[in-house]
């Protein structure tokens, strides 16, 4: 379970407490939102639609949950040739790419409690900061699916059969009772997040599809538009999400050509046994 300084869920610290790892130093890496310390979602500014520039230019993303909060900031060493760094949220990892100068903006469907964003650079600098989210409307995930992968230029969809039959994914991204695709991002390594408050037992059938390829012109089914011939996805599961009854677990499913659709696993939630 993830935990944050003492201090910073007192309410005294409303107002000051940032508690931003290594913000003194300059790490060469300008991390602008979420902002750290204690915050209530329901006056925090959580855009729904993504207009910021970030790789590539704009981003798209078809979720169709609401509350989604952007993580957003800049690698200041970038160019051409950059290096991905790594996105790290709750414990979950990621690549994360940015555009030429740097800049990245990142969807997220944060929960209710502690919260943690971690940025690190292709040579190895971080920046971290923990938030306490403290709006009490907000719903905790019980079950929450995150899908990333190792290519900039592919596009990888999330599908996620429930055990009542139903199919969220990017055409039909939200649940008849609740729940469905918080995340759904096109470019640059995802994530695409799937989450319920209230999941039906059962069993839920996870797949990924290296659906095609997305970059500044456009979508493609280019073979050779991808940058890597094996593209990795890391698929992380996360059940009573901040919660001392929390567990992940986290597969990874290599894609190799367009179209691919590739079961991970069958997740078997709250039946008796």
């Amino acid at each position: 379970m993830l935990t944050i300084p003492r201090h910073c869920v007192s309410p005294l610290f409303l107002v000051a407490a940032f508690c931003t790892a290594g913000a003194a130093a300059d790490s060469g890496i300008a991390l602008d939102g979420p902002r750290g310390g204690w915050r209530n979602g329901a006056l925090a500014e959580e855009r729904e639609s993504v207009i910021a520039a970030a790789y590539p230019k704009p981003p798209v993303d078809r979720g169709g949950q609401k509350n989604r909060t952007l993580i957003e900031g800049q690698l200041r060493q970038a160019g051409k040739n950059r290096q991905p760094g790594r996105l790290i949220v709750n414990g979950i990892d990621m690549p994360l790419y940015t555009d030429e100068q740097g800049r990245f903006v990142k969807p997220w469907a944060f929960g209710p409690g502690s919260n943690s964003v971690e940025i690190v650079a292709p040579g190895g600098t971080r920046r971290r900061l923990q938030f306490y989210e403290n709006h009490a409307e907000k719903t905790r995930s019980r079950l929450r699916i995150v899908l990333g992968w190792d290519d900039a230029h592919a596009e990888v969809d999330l599908h996620i059969l429930t055990p009542d039959g139903e199919h969220a994914f990017w055409a039909q991204p939200l649940l008849r009772r609740g729940g469905g695709l918080d995340v759904d991002s096109v470019d640059g390594g995802g994530p695409e997040i799937f989450s319920t408050a209230a999941p039906v037992p059962g069993a839920y059938l996870i797949y990924v599809n290296y659906w095609g390829n997305f970059d500044a012109a456009g979508y493609n089914f280019d073979a050779d538009a991808h940058d890597k011939p094996l593209i990795t996805t890391r698929v992380t599961i996360v059940s009573n999400e901040n919660t001392p009854d929390e567990r992940q677990e986290t597969l990874v499913v290599p894609l190799r050509r367009v179209g691919d659709l590739t079961f991970v696993r069958a997740l078997r939630y709250g039946e008796k046994k």
